[in-house]
């Protein structure tokens, strides 16, 4: 059983989401499904389908919510320290190509979310960065082609 690492906030996002199928969405659903069967013949029924693949599709979620939190390595982001890119790391870098500067943070497959800043440890650039320090030089091979990047700063909490 492979552990799935995720920080705290990932993990209570998870554990929040699979409440919410529980208590709120399942029975929602249920309602649905009763009353789209007290309308007749299910034979042709296009709301008691739709609710139906709605509970399915629920179900499957909530399943899955249960392995990952199952399975989840909980990892406090605050606790950790040092000057290499590791998980939880929180890495500024520089494009030598344009001179912008991004900021990343380095979280679980759950959590990532670009446009948060947040990228999945395994996505391609976190590969590039992980092990690296302050000074580095890292090529990342992107759907884009591939990209130069230094890091300028490695921090967390």
């Amino acid at each position: 059983m492979n552990k799935v690492p995720m920080t705290q906030g990932g993990y209570a996002s998870l554990k929040e989401e699979l409440r919410w199928r529980q208590q709120e969405e399942r029975p929602r659903i249920i309602e649905a499904i009763a009353e789209a069967r007290a309308h007749g013949d299910l034979s042709e029924n296009a709301e008691y389908h739709a609710a139906k693949e709605a509970q399915s599709l629920n179900e499957g979620r909530i399943g899955e919510l249960e392995d990952l939190i199952a399975r989840a390595e909980v990892i406090d982001v605050t606790k950790l320290s040092g000057d290499t890119v590791k998980f939880g790391a929180t890495v500024v870098l520089v494009d030598e190509d344009t001179e912008e500067e991004k900021t990343y943070q380095i979280v679980g497959d759950q959590e990532a979310d670009v446009k948060k800043g947040r990228i999945s440890i395994s996505s391609p650039i976190a590969r590039a960065l992980i092990g690296k320090g302050v000074g580095d030089s890292v090529e990342v091979n992107a759907p884009g082609g591939a990209r130069g990047y230094e890091v300028v700063q490695v921090r967390y909490g």
